[in-house]
């Protein structure tokens, strides 16, 4: 049986081979073979590097019979980079070359490292130097050419400025892994234009252009490879952010929107290469961001939250044995001595270092840490590190993964000096056990409640890619994974662009995941996050309403609630936000007035404003109305309210709103006129006329209010007031002033559309009408249509004794005797144009109104059958909506009573589905099982109205 070492030097056979035909003129003794082959045994990369490039790799390996490893001092490879491209003239010849002189280097380091020529300390100073010189020396030599071509870029002084290059996490703190992506951001100094020969450019977008230029320099995976990974997502606004950002934009970015892992982030944040005026520049505009100038113990919470993403993002991927990320991995240590720098870093100034070491040594000295706690501690975090370069310099990838293949888990043995996998997984396990035990001391244990809560939290963090996203979707069981993503990165996006301050920011955070887990368990995900986020965007820079939301269980579920019931409510919340308000208490939500209260309902929101503030009573009476409607619409949505109940609540708003209109206009107009004679604000001798839905109290949502207004006073004489006018011009002025009450948009919106084409010769006619002008226009100048609209018409406001003159005109003008004949002629020639212009052709569509069979037809008979036979029989009279008027006609055997229950029922039907189609924002049905309803109305009508 073959031990682990002959199965790997079995298993690299075939790199061997090729080492030795890309080397053939390479002489080697045979001790000097064997330890070469050994290392490519363990290191495909190693093996790879010296096929490729033999004459640069193995020259430096061998010293008289053994592997020793040439390495420059730490400090020299600035010049080692600069020799290799001062030549160069390309940018492919210079990727060309930084890719060769990376690859050779990290294969002698990986060498010196297996074989125990370096320290832990001295591998990382030597990873992080490299990187240091290929960056600033790459950056020199290509910023050199960006100037020939564009010119160079000035500050006020007139000095070139430079790209600043801020170095995060590990290239930061200079604890560089073997084979590690490199988090950069990007800064350039000053605003501005660059100045010289070529075609000059405004700084951001020189720096812009640089930039991209650099991070294909470093990037780019060409047939070389790559030199690094670069990952900017951790510049301001992450991936949505630009990619290059002023000093004045960074700092004000910091001060406004950073958030907890920004600041985690920045402790090891290090410009690279740069001047010590912009060192000293950035480090005094990012301190105040990490240290807290008090004892700071928040943080604790933030990193909780940020370790239990990362666990959630593990267990995504169903990693397990990651040394890294794992419990007890790398990133606990690092968090361990972050969370004390950033709760004391403020007022201990020896805290603030880029070094895990320099930071312990400082916890230590401040009795922070005992000395054998942090001596294990660091002994445990230099084992992991140790074999995370191992595990990257078996194949230069970047991982923490422990393998699971019997090749890999020998390679990691014979490179560790262990004699089996077994015992070193123990050593491990052990390992990671005290990091985690002393990882909850400091932090505290996490829960499953923890993890439940904060399920989806992950999904609000800009650093995760399109892909992981998607899979945690899938995961929780959508369907649409793909789209839902797309809506909350790009809300995401948006949401980092307005600032509502650190409050506003942590409100939100705790939101959204409550908010996106209320979307998941829909039927229709995407949906309800859409109708949502609308409602939240509305919001944003309001914190109070992202507090409330976020710590309001019952008010969440009530907006998730009416938001799937109703588009029509979610636009209604979004262009409304106050509204919100009414989701506090789910009782109250439900609870609505009797049709007869609403008047003293209103009066309640106005009863603190100022009479002649007439600009906050107008606001307050719409947000009235749109409380209100909220309130029916809810009450409609949970069933506690029926159809004829909700028409009925919904006509007796709109009169009490029309009732406290014609009031404030009153009360402004007599304030600068006075009044007529004879009359006072309980006797305005002025009345308001409903027609249509109103009318006929069949109110909807979002319907407008055709309205009539009248008068019973005399026109001879003028106003009793300071300044008086002519009493015809007083009652103008009053139609006016309630039209602009009712129509003028403020910033709560309009109270309602009002038509008044219904007034006595229409849009030509006056707005207000006297009674006996109105009276004698409709029983000698009225068009049929005029008078079908009339058998639908009630008084909603005025006096009672205006109100019966009103209602007595009407039952006159409607009990004239007329021909039949020509009645039905009339009626049905109007209902052929209302079709021909109004109905929309699409046989999968049912427009309920106009459509053949739908509402139109049986208001027409409705009408039709009042006017027709009212003359006989008075009791027609009595009122204005369709289901009475027909219950009525069948009493009076008008109808028989299977037509009769035909009509009301499709009536009520139809009714039905228009208020749900008006909360979904819909105007047409498109599915629909109502072919029996509608057959039976044109069954009537041909009845009724037919040919005869």
């Amino acid at each position: 049986m073959l031990t682990p070492k002959a199965k790997l030097l079995d298993e690299s056979d075939a790199a061997w081979q090729r080492y030795q035909e890309a080397a053939d003129d390479i002489a080697l003794t045979s001790e000097q073979e064997q330890q070469l082959r050994a290392l490519i045994a363990v290191s495909p990369f190693i093996g790879r590097v010296a096929e490729s490039y033999p004459e640069y790799l193995v020259s430096d390996f061998f010293v008289g019979n053994t592997i020793t490893v040439k390495l420059p001092a730490v400090d020299k490879y600035g010049i080692c980079v600069a020799k290799a491209l001062v030549e160069l003239d390309s940018e492919d010849d210079a990727k060309k070359r930084l890719r060769q002189l990376r690859h050779c280097w990290m294969a002698k380091l990986a060498a010196a490292d297996i074989l125990k020529q370096v320290s832990l300390k001295e591998s990382l100073a030597h990873y992080s130097e490299f990187a240091d010189a290929a960056l600033s020396k790459s950056l020199q030599w290509l910023f050199e050419r960006f100037i020939r071509r564009h010119g160079k870029p000035l500050d006020a002084e007139g000095e070139v400025m430079p790209l600043l290059v801020i170095g995060m996490g590990k290239l930061g703190g200079k604890e560089l892994n073997f084979s590690s992506d490199i988090d950069l951001i990007f800064v350039f100094p000053e605003q501005g234009k660059t100045q010289g020969p070529g075609r000059n450019l405004e700084h951001d977008v020189f720096y812009k252009r640089l930039a991209q230029s650099f991070i294909a320099l470093l990037d780019e995976t060409t047939a070389e490879g790559q030199v690094f990974r670069v990952d900017m997502r951790l510049r301001p606004f992450g991936q949505s952010g630009p990619l290059v950002t002023s000093m004045n934009a960074l700092e004000h970015y910091y001060q406004e929107q950073g958030r907890d892992w920004e600041r985690y982030a920045m402790v090891k944040a290090r410009m690279i290469g740069a001047d010590e005026q912009y060192q000293q520049a950035f480090q005094q505009l990012i301190r105040p961001f990490v240290y807290r100038r008090y004892i700071d113990f928040g943080a604790i919470e933030a990193l909780r939250k940020m370790k239990l993403l990362i666990t959630q993002e593990t267990r995504r991927q169903g990693v397990k044995n990651n040394i890294k990320l794992g419990a007890g991995g790398i990133r606990e240590v690092e968090f361990i001595v972050q969370a004390h720098q950033l709760i004391r870093g403020g007022q201990e100034k020896s805290l603030q270092t880029r070094s895990v070491y320099k930071a312990m040594h400082e916890l230590i000295e401040l009795d922070l840490i005992e000395p054998a706690q942090a001596s294990q501690l660091l002994k445990d975090y230099e084992y992991l590190r140790v074999i995370e370069h191992r595990l990257q310099q078996i194949d230069d990838q970047q991982t923490q993964q422990l393998p699971s293949d019997e090749l890999g888990r020998a390679r990691l043995c014979t490179m560790l000096d262990e004699p089996d996998w077994q015992d070193l997984q123990e050593k491990i396990d052990q390992c990671m056990a005290r990091i985690h035990a002393e990882f909850q001391q400091v932090v505290g244990a996490e829960s499953e409640d923890d993890e439940d809560e904060q399920g989806l939290q992950v999904l609000w963090q800009d650093m995760l890619d399109d892909d992981a996203a998607i899979e945690i979707l899938e995961s929780e069981g959508v369907n649409e994974s793909q789209a839902l993503w797309t809506q909350i990165k790009n809300f995401r996006q948006e949401s980092r662009r307005r600032s509502s301050g650190p409050r506003g920011r942590s409100a939100l955070a705790r939101l959204m995941p409550m908010m996106l887990r209320h979307a998941i368990q829909h039927q229709h995900p995407e949906r309800l996050l859409e109708r949502l986020l609308s409602i939240i965007k509305a919001v944003m820079s309001r914190t109070a309403y992202i507090e409330l939301l976020a710590e309001n269980p019952g008010a969440r579920e009530q907006l998730c609630k009416l938001c799937m019931a109703s588009p029509w409510i979610s636009e209604q919340l979004a262009l409304h936000p106050i509204l919100l308000d009414e989701l506090i208490d789910p009782q109250q939500l439900y609870s609505l007035p009797e049709s007869k209260d609403y008047a003293s309902v209103l009066r309640e929101y106005l009863i603190r404003i100022p009479e002649q503030d007439l600009e906050t009573q107008m606001d307050a009476l719409r947000q009235a109305k749109q409380a209100l409607q909220l309130k029916i619409a809810a009450a409609d949505i949970s069933g506690v309210l029926e159809l004829m109940n909700v028409s009925d609540h919904l006509s007796a708003l709109a009169e009490a709103i029309i009732a406290e209109v014609a009031g404030l206009a009153w009360h402004h107009l007599t304030q600068k006129h006075g009044k007529p004679a004879g009359t006072s604000i309980d006797n305005t001798g002025f009345a308001v006329l409903g027609y249509g839905k109103l009318g006929g109290q069949e109110l909807g949502y979002g319907s407008d209010l055709d309205l009539v207004f009248v008068t019973d006073a005399e026109y001879q004489g003028q106003t009793d007031g300071q300044r008086p006018i002519e009493v015809q011009q007083f009652y103008l002025r009053l139609a006016q002033r309630i039209l602009h009450l009712f129509t003028t948009r403020t910033v709560a919106g309009i109270l309602y559309d009002v038509d008044l084409r219904l007034r006595p010769s229409g849009q030509a006619g006056l707005l207000v009408t006297q009674v006996s002008s109105f009276a004698r226009y409709l029983k000698e100048d009225a068009w049929t249509w005029e008078l079908q609209a009339l058998v639908r018409a009630r008084p909603v406001f005025g006096v009672p004794a205006l109100r019966d003159t009103v209602m007595d005109i009407r039952q006159s003008v409607l009990s004239q005797p007329r021909d039949e004949q020509e009645l039905r002629q009339s009626i049905v020639n109007m209902r052929e144009k209302m079709r021909e212009h109004l109905t929309q052709s699409n046989s999968r569509m049912f427009d309920l109104k106009q459509d053949t069979g739908g509402i139109a037809d049986i208001e027409f008979m409705t009408q039709y059958l009042v006017l027709r036979y009212a003359h006989q029989y008075p009791k027609l009279c009595k009122y204005s909506d369709n289901v009475r008027l027909l219950t009525e006609a069948q009493q009076l055997h008008l109808l028989s009573d299977v037509d009769a229950q035909n009509l009301i029922n499709a009536f009520q039907i139809f009714r039905c589905e228009s208020h749900a189609l008006a909360l979904q924002g819909e105007q047409l049905l498109e599915e629909h099982n109502l072919d029996t309803e509608r057959q039976a109305v044109s069954s009537c009508w041909d009845n009724l109205l037919g040919a005869h």
